[in-house]
């Protein structure tokens, strides 16, 4: 057994860095615990920000299981009772069965829910600091104990027994620890989406085309987001002329449809990365989120995966906090479960980014696709309920 340093004093057990769904997932399930947890955000509450929106089943679950998913519907998130896939001359639309208490899907715009966890995780007991930037890690013989942040009183330092890194693509905890990536993709698409108004659905709609895919998701507010994934080197610089054309190409249907229907607001683009695993874990900090995994958002697969590890890094955390060995051994339980459920996901993710598939193949792939998310939806709904005994 190895006690953490006596002279590494500190008043919190966690620090996590990034409070949007991962980070105040993390945090949420560590205060429920009992565990001091602070979580810092640079960003404003209810702060919008690039995302695909779409939960999948494990996704869903995970809210349900935290007692949260109430407040996601409450806040006027529609139920989503089918899927459409078009691929390869053929339209299948797949009803969402009834189970493990998911009944339906959800797609809540990022305002809604990464604010309806950083409040679980408050209610919770943990502390969450909005517009507090972390500028740097603290170190003592080469392990982490803290993070320095400025903010609007100031700089301060923080000390914990760990700092769980959530900060995104860009993550500074990543960076600064030198987190190796050890499983990279060759292949990612850029992205251009906007939100509709008087636009029909069947539910999520996904087209997928070599040229270009698209796909429709609806949202909160009666709105729906339209997507255009495309190869980087035809993004430009995206927009809504980029945005109709590959609808207009891919899936004519929606095209009519989205004619018809009110562009509210702008559209937004992003560039694309490829995606990656890196190492999850080392002396004093981890990483949940994208900090530490992304996959291309081709398969719209993300957000769910998040809420899983946040969970299997909590559990993680709660085994092992009191002592820095057993500590150790339970992060790399999380590393080693996380790769093994991320990794099939990434490859195929890889693949279908490639956009240089024919029609055997992409049903192949989406297969595959199924058959992994079938296998997180079992392991998520199978864990035992002790992390989750402060919803209640």
């Amino acid at each position: 057994m190895s006690t953490f340093p006596s002279d590494h004093r500190t008043d919190l057990d966690v620090i996590v860095v990034g409070a949007r769904a991962a980070g105040a997932a993390t945090a949420m399930l560590l205060a429920r615990a009992g565990l001091r947890v602070v979580a810092l955000e640079r960003t404003a509450r209810g702060t919008d920000t690039l995302s695909t929106h779409a939960l999948m089943r494990g996704g869903v679950l995970q809210l349900s299981r935290w007692g949260v998913l109430d407040r996601i519907i409450a806040a006027g998130t529609p139920p989503v009772r089918s899927t459409v896939y078009d691929y390869g001359g053929s339209r299948r639309v797949i009803a969402i069965k009834p189970a493990h208490g998911v009944d339906a899907l959800y797609a809540p715009r990022r305002t809604v829910l990464d604010p309806v966890l950083a409040d679980a995780a408050r209610e919770a007991g943990a502390e969450v600091r909005y517009g507090a930037r972390v500028t740097g890690l603290l170190r003592e013989r080469g392990r982490v104990v803290g993070v320095r942040t400025t903010g609007a009183d100031g700089p301060h330092d923080l000390r914990a027994r760990l700092v769980v890194g959530a900060d995104g693509i860009r993550s500074l905890v990543a960076r600064e620890t030198g987190a190796l990536v050890t499983h990279q993709a060759r292949s990612f698409t850029a992205a251009t989406y906007g939100y509709w108004s008087g636009l029909p659905t069947e539910g999520y709609e996904w087209v997928f085309r070599r040229g270009g895919s698209t796909g429709a998701i609806p949202t909160g507010d009666g709105l729906v987001c339209v997507f255009a994934s495309i190869p980087p080197s035809g993004a430009g610089r995206g927009g809504i002329d980029v945005l109709r054309s590959v609808v207009a190409e891919a899936a004519p249907d929606l095209f009519e449809r989205l004619d018809a229907a009110e562009l509210r607001g702008p559209t937004r683009t992003w560039a694309g990365t490829p995606g990656y695993l890196r190492k999850a874990h080392g002396p004093g900090w981890a990483l949940v989120g994208d900090a530490g995994y992304f996959k291309d958002p081709a398969v719209a697969h993300g957000l769910t995966d998040a809420l899983r590890d946040a969970e299997l890094l909590a559990r993680a955390v709660i085994a092992g906090i009191g002592d820095e060995d057993d500590l150790a051994g339970t992060l790399a339980d999380y590393e080693t479960t996380r790769d093994r459920l991320s990794l099939p996901l990434l490859e195929t993710a890889d693949r279908v980014a490639s956009l240089d598939w024919d029609d055997a193949e992409l049903d192949d792939l989406m297969r595959r696709i199924s058959s992994v998310t079938a296998a997180e939806v079992e392991l998520l709904a199978g864990l035992d309920q002790p992390v989750l005994e402060g919803a209640r």
